[in-house]
């Protein structure tokens, strides 16, 4: 009957982790809409931009053309006689209200401007500024120059910048791309924070269903293994049995505190790494040493110690894994800073790929032929979200092996 109970909660499970599984599924279709999103986005950005950039520059080519016409004007104004109509000229003249001019002598003196805005509060310095304007202009050749007589002698400059308009339209295509570039990142976060949300969502129901999935199996057997007791009393595979037993209540009473939120209390650090050290030392191969570097005085954290030693199994049996079955050396380093406390855990194995070092607390994410790829991203959401700490990898070599580091805020 017991088997029976667990081979229908071993079902579930898989049943669950399938379902987890098609949601990864699920989430790397999103990430590629969402990266099809953002390029249609950009393409979308940067042809707004070629258009508003070519719009730009045929007004701007617009511009210059009737400057010419206004400085063949002024050129018409300035050889006139009294019996010449000067009506036509004046028209064009007086038609420019947009773009900025400045009519310049030979002596490089103002002799005439229109459509600027000054700041000044004389006229000596509205003078002074617009001749300074006007040099700056013929210095980026910014003029149109006309001459007065034949001989090329006497003749003056039109200078003339940009309207308001057109420095308007060269502007807008950057203001246009920065909106756009912000509405994406807003979309980007916005998608990030429903996937976490989402994420959230499935790990605590995953984990609630665990649980409750193994508890009614653990009891059976824990029942059983009581009848078996009174039975057999000197069998020394009974105390075996319930060690197992308890580790499967152990699982499951973890699985039942990721779907909640436990709250972290005083522990003693040494305890607990002592607690996995000895565990890992029992369920390894005697080729593997676990070696132990604490400081002598006692380290307090706030943890929830069940779920610590479960980051800490997690890290090192992905470090016996890496090892591949050969011999190698797990170093469990603690080290205390002014205000935190530092866990390492060191191997001696393959190492990981370099381009794979970012991925590997993704959900899903795993280098294994059989691995579900929850186990790191497990252990950064109990790191992170429950103790308020940070884990990553450290450093990662095919030589020397990796090293991840846990930082513990101190109490």
């Amino acid at each position: 009957m017991a088997l029976l109970f667990i081979h229908m909660s071993l079902c579930a499970i898989i049943g669950l982790l399938a379902r987890y599984n098609l949601y990864m599924h699920w989430t790397d279709r999103t990430r590629q809409v969402k990266i099809v999103l953002i390029a249609m986005a950009l393409c979308i950005a940067v042809v707004s931009l070629v258009v508003s950039h070519k719009l730009a520059s045929d007004l701007k080519v617009q511009e210059h053309s009737r400057m010419a016409v206004w400085a063949e004007a002024m050129r018409s104004l300035n050889k006139a006689d009294d019996n010449t109509d000067l009506n036509l000229v004046l028209k064009v003249l007086n038609d420019n209200n947009t773009i900025p001019v400045i009519v310049l002598n030979r002596h490089g003196q103002v002799s005439d401007f229109r459509n600027l805005t000054l700041h000044v509060s004389s006229r000596a310095d509205s003078m002074a500024c617009v001749k300074a304007l006007g040099h700056e202009l013929l210095a980026q050749h910014r003029n149109i120059r006309i001459f007065l007589d034949s001989r090329h002698h006497d003749y003056i400059d039109v200078c003339y910048e940009d309207s308001l308009m057109l420095k308007r339209l060269s502007w807008f295509p950057y203001v246009q791309l920065g909106v756009v570039l912000l509405f994406v990142a807003i979309a980007i976060f916005a998608l990030l924070m429903a996937k976490k949300a989402e994420q959230n969502k499935v790990w605590v129901g995953l984990s609630k269903e665990t649980a409750h999935q193994l508890g009614t199996p653990i009891s059976s057997l824990m029942a059983w293994i009581e009848v078996l007791r009174e039975e057999y009393p000197d069998d020394s595979l009974i105390p075996e049995m319930n060690k197992d037993v308890k580790r499967l209540q152990l699982i499951a009473d973890r699985f039942s505190k990721i779907g909640s939120f436990p709250e972290p209390v005083p522990s003693n650090l040494e305890e607990v790494l002592n607690h996995v050290a000895d565990y890992m030392d029992r369920r390894t191969s005697k080729s593997v040493e676990i070696k132990k570097q604490f400081p002598q005085n006692d380290i307090i954290v706030n943890l929830n110690a069940s779920l610590f030693e479960w980051v800490i199994e997690n890290l090192c049996k992905n470090a016996v894994d890496a090892m591949g079955g050969g011999p190698g050396r797990i170093i469990l380093h603690v080290e205390e800073t002014e205000n935190k406390v530092v866990v390492e855990v060191s191997d001696t194995g393959k190492g990981i790929r370099k381009k794979d070092i970012g991925n590997v607390f993704r959900p899903g994410f795993t280098t294994k032929k059989r691995g579900w790829g929850l186990g790191l991203s497990l252990a950064k959401r109990i790191v992170e979200e429950y103790h308020g700490g940070k884990i990553f990898v450290k450093s990662s070599d095919s030589m020397k092996g990796t090293t991840f580091r846990i930082e513990l805020k101190k109490t």
